[in-house]
């Protein structure tokens, strides 16, 4: 089995590059919609987003909202609201992982984050992919996805940016980076060839475990 990771800044394309990779056979986790369900109501992380934070970022029904938390959090709470969530998230991670190892022994498990280093755990990762483009690509696919204007994306995009490394620092950590810069199309092309490096990597690597059991 091959664990690769998958990061990159705000608006990167990293999930849109996680989504091609599943296309190609890849067992792919995302970890925001992981963190997402760690905080429904009930769950341990739940409770103590809330007991730190307060219930003013919960909605009326009682689920946490995450504007409200990101407004709260960004950017001068946000390393107390990871230390409040990564421990839980990297648990589930690996648990993930193990358990599609266990159905299939030659699986690519793909565990796409934007904190992935900054939560400590890229060294859990036999690959790991950054994901970047520039500032202004970014803002521009912020507006879209989130249908704002550019002003507002650019504010946006720059106080998420302040929690997380320079696209920079992610790409001289990883193994591979996908640079994000045109059309789908292209983009698709890039992630072709990534998927077979992924291929061989983890042919390598079941060789080596057969080789030595």
């Amino acid at each position: 089995m091959l664990r690769v990771g998958l990061t990159g800044g705000v608006a990167c394309g990293k999930t849109a590059v996680a989504r091609m990779l599943q296309a190609r056979g890849a067992q792919v986790l995302l970890a925001d919609k992981l963190a997402h369900e760690l905080m429904i109501p009930g769950q341990p992380v739940y409770h103590r987003v809330v007991e730190h934070f307060g219930s003013s970022i919960l909605n009326e029904d009682g689920t946490i909202s995450r504007p409200k938390l990101a407004e709260l959090a960004f950017p001068g709470k946000i390393q107390e609201l990871n230390a409040l969530v990564h421990p839980a998230v990297l648990e589930a991670e690996d648990r993930w992982m193990d358990e599609a190892g266990h159905r299939n022994p030659h699986a690519i498990t793909v565990c796409e984050a934007a904190l992935l280093i900054e939560a400590g755990g890229a060294s859990r990762f036999d690959r790991l992919i950054a994901v970047t483009c520039s500032f202004e690509q970014k803002v521009k696919r912020f507006a879209h996805r989130a249908k704002v204007s550019l002003q507002a994306a650019r504010s946006e995009v720059e106080r998420r940016m302040a929690a997380q490394l320079p696209d920079e620092a992610k790409a001289a950590r990883a193994d591979i980076v996908i640079e994000n810069d045109g059309t789908l199309q292209q983009l698709e092309s890039k992630v072709e060839q990534v998927w077979q490096q992924l291929l061989s990597a983890e042919r390598m690597i079941s060789q080596s475990e057969r080789a030595n059991p």
